[in-house]
């Protein structure tokens, strides 16, 4: 007899796409993490290094990013540039999650009262827009690095909060918890044994998400002069010293800074949606088809 089972159809095309990003992702995250690892020690240049009589060269061989405003190299100083976007966005990313993860699993795993008074609190702090307590922060310390880790730190554990707060509720209804209350396990066993080890997959992808707009928060901070000291090698503050060099038809200042601003974090974003899709399961029955 013919089966007359109804079948999806199988779309290999989009697979192969998925496929594609996800390989340009990682060769991306590869050649990044080589340059901030290799070029410095190996390039015997300064990136601080002033030199008026080459500033606002062109890109060419001796400089292949071109030179800035005062003649440093632009090649170097991106890479230099990245490092303190890539250390920002993977601690700041970290502290938040950590942050998001105890308070998530707090509210989730105590419920009641207690639960919707952590809620409010975080309802609260969404309600201010993120660069702007951040700004404040930043605000009541020197400029420098860990003052920006910090802001950043203590502003986007929200979304992790919520995230970990939903996959506790989720998991407090699953017959492996009610088993091990049955048992006679406390309160906190089942927490440490059976909640958190569940939550930190969901956890684990939200730091990974977060790590972009961390380098995102980092150059807008230190665009508008609140990040780091002006003379320091930041993505943000290289954007905003080349603006009038733009105007004035120089373009290379502007334009090699920002696409190391872009490129690593859409590639951070691709291999984050890979996970994700691992993640869910719809997204996996696709994946399989």
């Amino acid at each position: 007899m013919a089966d007359l089972t109804w079948h999806p159809a199988r779309s290999h095309g989009g697979r192969d796409h998925r496929s594609l990003r996800v390989g340009a992702s990682a060769v991306i995250m590869a050649a990044v993490l080589l340059a901030v690892l290799l070029v410095p020690p190996l390039v015997p240049m300064d990136a601080q290094a002033v030199d008026l009589a080459a500033k606002l060269q062109a890109p060419s061989l001796a400089h292949p990013f071109g030179t800035d405003e005062v003649g440093r190299d632009l090649l170097l100083r991106c890479v230099y540039g990245l490092r303190v976007s890539l250390l920002v966005g993977v601690v700041a990313a970290l502290t938040a999650t950590v942050i998001g993860t105890a308070v998530g699993a707090l509210a989730g795993a105590l419920g009641g009262w207690a639960d919707r008074a952590v809620m409010r609190v975080v309802d609260l702090f969404s309600s201010v827009p993120h660069l702007l307590l951040g700004i404040f922060i930043v605000a009541m310390f020197r400029p420098g690095v860990w003052p920006v880790i910090i802001s950043v730190g203590l502003t986007h554990w929200l979304s992790t909060a919520r995230i970990v707060r939903a996959e506790v509720l989720s998991l407090r209804g699953r017959p492996f918890v009610d088993a091990a209350v049955s048992g006679g396990a406390s309160r906190w066993r089942v927490a440490v044994r059976h909640l958190l080890p569940g939550v930190l997959p969901r956890a684990g992808l939200a730091a990974v998400l977060m790590v972009p707009h961390a380098i995102w928060h980092e150059s807008a901070l230190s665009f508008l002069g609140l990040g780091l000291p002006a003379h320091e090698a930041s993505l943000g503050i290289m954007v905003n010293s080349a603006r009038s060099s733009l105007l004035a038809g120089d373009w290379w200042p502007t334009l090699f800074p920002g696409l190391f601003i872009i490129v690593p974090t859409l590639a951070v974003a691709g291999l984050a949606g890979a996970w994700r899709e691992r993640l869910d399961p719809r997204r996996r029955s696709e994946l399989m088809l």
